[in-house]
């Protein structure tokens, strides 16, 4: 598996293990099904994934920036701020087990709580950047 998919599955666990998180939207998907809203009215989706090369004496590295996407029919931008405050709560500057690779840091770097053109929902954004050292054998 890839660095970023590695990752990735470890910050799906993460944000999955926050019990707050989880009762605040009704699913945590990588792409997002058909029909995500339920009950809760949010739920959160992988947004874009993107990365370059963090080498160092001897160590294959990367930087990866991953963008957390919160999707909401909630009529409280509030209900936003909260989904938004849980997922850094997950993810900055936590030990996150990797199958192969070693997760170096990874910090939330921005976060926003924007308006949808669809003016039924709101759009919450998480950017997180991580640094990775990659198996040698890899």
């Amino acid at each position: 598996m890839s660095a970023a998919g590695e990752l990735w599955d470890a910050m799906l666990a993460a944000m999955k293990a926050n019990a707050a998180l989880v009762e605040m939207v009704d699913g945590i998907h990588d792409k997002a099904p058909a029909e995500p809203f339920k009950s809760k009215q949010a739920y959160i989706s992988r947004g874009p994934f993107y990365g370059s090369p963090e080498d160092a004496d001897c160590i294959i590295g990367q930087e990866i920036t991953s963008q957390i996407d919160i999707w909401s029919r909630k009529t409280s931008r509030w209900a936003m701020d909260d989904m938004i405050s849980e997922v850094r709560r997950s993810l900055h500057e936590k030990e996150l087990p990797l199958s192969t690779a070693a997760l170096a840091t990874i910090q939330v770097r921005l976060w926003r709580n924007t308006d949808d053109p669809d003016q039924t929902q709101q759009h919450g954004i998480v950017q997180v950047l991580a640094v990775i050292e990659e198996a040698e054998d890899a």
